[in-house]
């Protein structure tokens, strides 16, 4: 079976996660919890990023490069178009929300998550003790800004992010405001980067991850709640009920797998 290494709350996690319940593909996914080692994700495929794919002895990291070679090994149900046009339209808008929605997404959530306390006790494990809960909350907004600084998350970066993520979302809007597809009339890797790398600007509602109940549904104030962006995230809601599988079973963990990880 294919072992998909992954964060569950990893855009990019889910981007292929999308791509194997749209095929058909069974797989196992094993959780990299961040913590203490990085080991076995970096002995498997020299890196410390997610997602990492295991097929047998084939090892891919990199989550365009996991969708090509589910492509070319799981031909059925194929994610690249074969017309020339909407090939080169579906590469090229996979490629700009891998490099826009991806990183301009993590700085609102961050933005989002210094501003509101309960936005970011909500994001905490369900098991975590409330005592715990509580002292996250109660950090000032100003000292989570300060630790901000130091991984590129300024108020301006966050709401020059903002900002553009704004326009991305008009764009994607009224694109799909009158076709079922972001490039043709099946869904393609393009559909499935955009839907995958959404996942922080609002968690999709029903039983797709193992994420804690009270944030399912819930979004970044300013942009899930916004009518004006209702038609994209109406569209992205009918990709999760056609193509993605419902959550079963909790992901894998296990003590000696990897334990930290850097997320891509």
């Amino acid at each position: 079976m294919l072992e998909l290494y992954q964060f569950e709350l990893s855009q990019y996690s889910e981007k292929v996660r999308l791509i194997l319940d749209y095929k058909g593909l069974e797989y196992k996914k094993i959780e990299v919890t961040p913590g203490i080692g990085q080991f076995e994700v970096f002995r498997l495929s020299g890196q410390k990023q997610v997602p990492v794919l295991k097929d047998g002895d084939t090892i891919i990291s990199d989550s365009t490069a996991i969708a090509m070679y589910l492509d070319r090994q799981y031909p059925e149900k194929p994610i690249i178009p074969s017309n020339s046009k909407q090939r080169g339209q579906c590469l090229l808008m996979e490629e700009w929300a891998d490099e826009s929605i991806g990183p301009k997404s993590r700085k609102v959530l961050f933005g989002a998550l210094s501003q509101n306390p309960s936005f970011r006790t909500a994001f905490l494990p369900s098991e975590t003790p409330d005592f715990l809960k509580t002292l996250l909350g109660g950090v000032p907004s100003e000292l989570i800004q300060l630790l901000g600084l130091g991984v590129g998350c300024t108020p301006d970066t966050v709401k020059e992010a903002r900002d553009s993520l704004k326009q991305d979302l008009e764009a994607l809007s009224l694109i799909l405001a009158d076709r079922p597809y972001l490039v043709g009339d099946t869904p393609c890797l393009a559909d499935f980067a955009v839907a995958g790398l959404s996942l922080l600007l609002k968690i999709p509602e029903g039983k797709y991850l193992d994420v804690p109940e009270q944030i399912k549904g819930k979004g970044i104030p300013g942009l899930a709640d916004d009518s004006d962006y209702e038609p994209f995230f109406t569209w992205r809601d009918r990709l999760y009920e056609d193509y993605r599988q419902k959550s079963t079973t909790s992901s894998s963990t296990s003590s000696s797998g990897p334990q930290s990880i850097q997320i891509d």
